[in-house]
């Protein structure tokens, strides 16, 4: 299932994101309002888990613009405004649940789970994504590829996720290195082509079917 957080506070948003993964979730972070706007467009999420407040706008706006896409996504409002008046709010725009911050894990996890419940999504989270006998576990963080397994760093894990669960789309170095590696990178490195290069020797090389290509001029793309 996937899971799309959009939190104003990057070291949270990135720790909540972190902990959906080792759940067994698909998740993409962002704090950018644009950013969500897009991957909104191009993944179809489960669920999302939105701020009051983004990029200096309105989550409640947010919020209702989700709804105009689609009323089958899960929207939890993880804020740290207790304002009842923007709890209503969030809520009358659409909103299934809200949790203030701070909090335990462990209960956005449970409420996380409710909400999927209550939407229809499948109670049972699958812990691997696979595309053409290239396998990966989000529990183990192994990878296989046919039956082989294949040994990845955890920014290699992270890189090959985020092609396959972006594939056939052509993503920038940029948007890869955002994130893969943070917004506040040191932007004039070539660790997406080193990365990109270690990847191919590994999932590529030694088979007929190459998964990632360059797309000369743009960046690269995983065709699966």
């Amino acid at each position: 299932m996937n899971i799309l957080v959009v939190q104003r506070e990057k070291k949270q948003g990135e720790y909540i994101a972190k902990g959906l993964k080792e759940s067994g979730y698909s998740v993409d972070y962002t704090d950018n309002l644009e950013e969500a706007s897009h991957l909104l467009e191009m993944i179809s999420y489960n669920l999302a888990i939105i701020d009051t407040v983004i990029s200096k706008k309105s989550g409640v706006d947010f919020c209702k613009s989700i709804r105009d896409i689609s009323n089958s996504i899960g929207i939890l409002f993880l804020s740290s405004d207790t304002d009842i008046n923007i709890k209503v709010k969030a809520l009358e725009c659409g909103g299934d649940d809200y949790v203030v911050k701070p909090f335990p894990f462990i209960e956005l996890l449970a409420r996380v789970k409710a909400i999927l419940r209550r939407t229809g999504a499948k109670s049972v989270v699958n812990n691997t994504l696979s595309i053409k006998g290239l396998t990966l576990n989000y529990l183990t963080r192994e990878a296989y590829r046919e039956e082989r397994k294949i040994e990845l760093t955890s920014k290699e894990f992270s890189l090959l996720e985020y092609f396959m669960r972006n594939k056939n789309i052509v993503l920038t170095r940029t948007v890869l290195k955002e994130q893969i590696w943070g917004i506040d990178f040191l932007s004039d490195t070539n660790i997406v082509d080193v990365y990109v290069t270690h990847l191919r020797n590994k999932i590529d090389k030694e088979f007929n079917y190459k998964f990632l290509h360059t797309v000369r001029g743009a960046g690269y793309i995983f065709k699966g």
